[in-house]
């Protein structure tokens, strides 16, 4: 790769921050940054949830004695636990106690059930799993679960219930399930026997979201959450014990490293709300007063266009960063009119901890003028990206291909998927599946997922560019767009949009907007409206839930 036009980093040269181009990192596992946070700030609060939460000494604390009740339980270096919880602290304190015995932590999202559970279950053997009240009884259907579920609940740790998140009373849990709590309680005071962790162990396996096929477990590494846990507090600037607001789910990998893991390395207070709402974000927010956030675009979007919404919310954040979907500019431009906050853009994926690419904190990233896409930032510290052809050769600036990444972040494989992992960790780097170009002064372009360009009598549309043009009209609120089977074109262009509060909008009038403004070939020829669109429990649009 000696001959790639991208490595020789043309985007260093856009500013002058008084930082090197790489990071020397303080730490090489992740473990050592939550230990290192409640040595120094041992009173500060870790966890701040509703009225209620920890602080790091009674984190660390905590997680000893829950680490030490999966010792009497047989759990040992390597052993998988499951996560299988809403934003909750029961998901720090298990995640803890998982990495202080040598073990993995395995985010699980709530949303899974009896059949998705068991194919997870079949793929990593966790021994023991920790889930909610009203989730240990779709465990227990469940032939292969784990030998140990410790439940617990989301009016753990706090006492104010807010009707708007919270199911009124407490949930039965299922026959032999143990409480979360007890098992602390009946441990307080112990450490767990020693497990000394290696940068190369495994910290997470989070699995792929599987709207593209299969879910994969992604081995995130000690030393790939420790790297990007860094590249958050000196790319972005965190401020020492400033506070962070939880909106993406703890069980994705912006919850993992952009929150919780970020929230680490600065010993700062992370906000969490137990499932994302827009009107109880907005409180928290007015209440806990954030520095920082980053989420799906459509949170962002739920939060503007909340009937309760206003500006002081909002007004302690300093940087706003969105990743894990595309940006249309003209979201950017309505939050920045509502909230006078700037969101820039962040990218990257499961297999990589989260960011290879981010805005600068100084400036806003480009539109492309060609296609009016928004840049999802510059490669940060230690990464080489480029742009691949078909045939795995760089393309010259400017051009189309995939996106190709590489560097300390990226994950050594999938758990015990050799063959997926050979088809994408290939030489140069990691093979995203993304479509994008990189301009001139180096800032990347996303366009799409290669899966979903959209052929059309031979034409080739990318529904990213027809999104972006959706999104500038005045009543939409979101906007996905997806190829379906056409007898004569092959593919035809579906729009499925849903409505801003309190405005009306015909599928005809939809299309007449879409006309003068996109060439014939692109402009929808069926418009759907619906109240929500369908989302991964991410925030991504399922395009797939939308082609029928």
């Amino acid at each position: 790769m000696s001959n790639n036009p991208y490595d020789s980093r043309p985007w260093l040269a856009l500013y002058d921050r008084n930082q090197p181009a790489e990071i020397a990192p303080d730490y090489h596992d992740a473990l050592a940054i939550f230990q290192a946070a409640a040595a120094r700030a041992p009173n500060r609060p870790a966890i701040l949830y509703f009225d209620g939460g920890l602080t790091y000494r009674a984190l660390d604390q905590a997680s000893d004695s829950l680490a030490a009740a999966l010792q009497q339980r047989g759990f040992a270096p390597g052993d998988r636990l499951g996560l299988y919880l809403q934003n909750v602290p029961g998901f720090v304190l298990g995640m803890l106690a998982a990495w202080k015995t040598g073990g993995i932590a395995v985010p699980i999202t709530p949303m899974n059930r009896e059949r998705e559970l068991s194919k997870l279950f079949n793929d990593c053997s966790p021994r023991v799993l920790i889930c909610h009240h009203e989730l240990s009884g779709i465990v227990a259907q469940v032939p292969n679960r784990p030998e140990t579920v410790l439940v617990t609940s989301p009016l753990d740790y706090q006492s104010r219930n807010d009707p708007r998140v919270f199911a009124a009373g407490q949930p039965p849990r299922a026959a032999g399930a143990k409480e979360l709590r007890d098992a602390i309680a009946a441990n307080i005071g112990r450490s767990p026997s020693a497990a000394p962790i290696a940068p190369s162990d495994v910290a997470f396996l989070v699995y792929t979201s599987g709207t593209t096929g299969v879910p994969k477990g992604a081995m995130c590494t000690h030393a790939n959450v420790a790297f990007n846990a860094q590249t958050y507090r000196d790319w972005i600037g965190l401020g020492e014990g400033a506070p962070i607001l939880g909106i993406a789910p703890l069980f994705h990998v912006t919850g993992l490293i952009g929150h919780i893991s970020a929230a680490f390395i600065t010993a700062a207070p992370l906000i969490l709300t137990y499932r994302f709402e827009a009107g109880v974000m907005l409180d928290a927010a007015a209440e806990h007063r954030p520095a920082f956030a980053i989420g799906a675009i459509t949170a962002f979007i739920a939060l503007m266009n909340h009937p309760d919404s206003r500006r002081e919310q909002l007004a302690s954040l300093r940087q706003v960063y969105s990743g894990g979907a595309a940006i249309p500019p003209s979201v950017v431009d309505a939050f920045r009119d509502k909230f006078g906050l700037v969101i820039r853009n962040a990218y990257g994926l499961t297999e990589t901890n989260s960011p290879t690419h981010l805005a600068p904190r100084e400036r806003e990233a480009p539109v492309d003028p060609s296609s009016g896409s928004l840049s999802v930032g510059l490669p940060v510290y230690n990464v080489r990206a480029w742009i691949s052809d078909d045939d795995g050769r760089p393309t010259p600036v400017g051009e189309a291909g995939e996106i190709v990444v590489d560097g300390p972040m990226v994950v050594p494989g999938y758990w015990n998927k050799p063959q997926e992992t050979a088809e994408v960790m290939r030489e140069g780097g990691f093979h995203t599946g993304d479509i994008g170009f990189m301009d001139q002064e180096g800032w990347f372009y996303l366009i799409d997922r290669k899966k979903d360009m959209i052929n059309a009598s031979g034409y080739k549309v990318w529904p990213r560019e027809i999104e972006d043009l959706v999104y500038m009209h005045p009543a939409v609120r979101e906007a996905a767009v997806v190829g379906v089977g056409d007898p004569y074109r092959g593919e035809t262009v579906k729009l499925v949009i849903s409505l801003k509060p309190g405005v009306e909008l015909t599928e005809g009038e939809m299309i007449a907007f879409c006309k003068p403004r996109l060439a014939a070939y692109k402009c929808p020829r069926i418009v759907q409206i619906m109240d929500e669109l369908p989302k991964t429990p991410s925030g991504k649009i399922l395009r797939r839930e939308l082609r029928g």
